[in-house]
């Protein structure tokens, strides 16, 4: 009789943990419950549930980012590869054709050519700027010079808008870091603050040693930020204006690749937005 009992207790046990393997992957189901005596194994298959749900977010997360590459690329290459075509089909078509229009036609064609290229090296950028593939060369460098030096090389594009950049920061800040990558972030947010900024308006850069830390500010004024925003700013893809995209704006990785570059120096950078102000400080330690 007690064999019987012991044998019946040890069958309705393997039913129930039968029943239970059937629910990890319902996702109706929240919590797996079993009887007080198997307590440890119904934390198991439940931890088990957990990690099965969490990996089939992060697959299904994964598709969907495939998928938006896709998407972007098809979108921000289709425009300038159609003005290509279509300027040097009128060259071709056009017998008689003015010289100014030649010239004109092809200055077109080449920028957009330009344009398509800029574009095909930015979705490279998801691949390099791979967190776990880069390997981060350290050097001192003079980050007032960097500054400076990026002031200058983006004269042009300032002058577009009518835009005046002024830099606050002490004599020779020296920095222990890998000088192309966060030249890239540096990059990054001075382009960023032109692109939206207001024209005949003044972008600010300042920078400043706090203890055994480098604070980086860019303030530039532009359209106030809703916080919605402000939280997605750093997402690969995500663009703040769709309308500047294949104009101006890039594919929406520069300020994702410029927030993976400042994490991997140990360092932080945020978004702050108000009175059609937009505020990137970056905190980078010394050493």
């Amino acid at each position: 009789v007690l064999t019987y009992r012991l044998l019946k207790k040890v069958v309705a046990y393997v039913y129930e943990l039968q029943a239970a393997t059937g629910k990890l992957f319902d996702q109706t189901v929240g919590y797996i419950e079993l009887s007080p005596e198997l307590g440890e194994i119904a934390a198991n298959i439940n931890q088990l549930k957990q990690e099965a749900e969490g990996n089939a977010r992060l697959a299904k997360e994964n598709e969907q980012r495939k998928n938006d590459l896709i998407m972007y690329l098809a979108h921000d290459l289709k425009t300038p590869l159609s003005s290509v075509i279509g300027y040097l089909t009128l060259l071709r078509d056009e017998a008689q054709i003015s010289e100014e229009l030649r010239k004109k036609y092809l200055s077109i064609s080449l920028d957009k050519a330009e344009r398509l290229e800029d574009l095909i090296n930015e979705f490279f950028e998801i691949t390099r700027f791979n967190i776990s593939n880069i390997t981060l060369q350290y050097k001192k460098i003079n980050l007032t010079r960097l500054l400076e030096q990026l002031l200058y090389e983006f004269k042009p594009m300032l002058n577009e808008k009518n835009l005046q950049c002024s830099l606050c920061a002490a004599d020779d800040i020296m920095l222990r870091c890998d000088a192309d990558k966060i030249q890239r972030v540096l990059d990054n947010l001075l382009r960023n603050a032109v692109i939206y900024s207001f024209e005949n308006t003044e972008i600010t850069i300042s920078a400043q040693c706090q203890e055994d830390a480098v604070s980086i500010i860019f303030c530039n004024h532009g359209d106030t930020l809703p916080e919605e925003k402000l939280n997605r700013i750093f997402e690969q893809f995500y663009r703040l204006d769709a309308a500047r995209s294949t104009s101006s704006g890039g594919a929406g990785l520069g300020l994702a690749i410029a927030k993976q570059i400042v994490e991997l120096h140990n360092g932080t950078i945020v978004a702050e937005s108000q009175e059609d102000q937009v505020r990137f400080s970056i905190t980078l330690p010394l050493s």
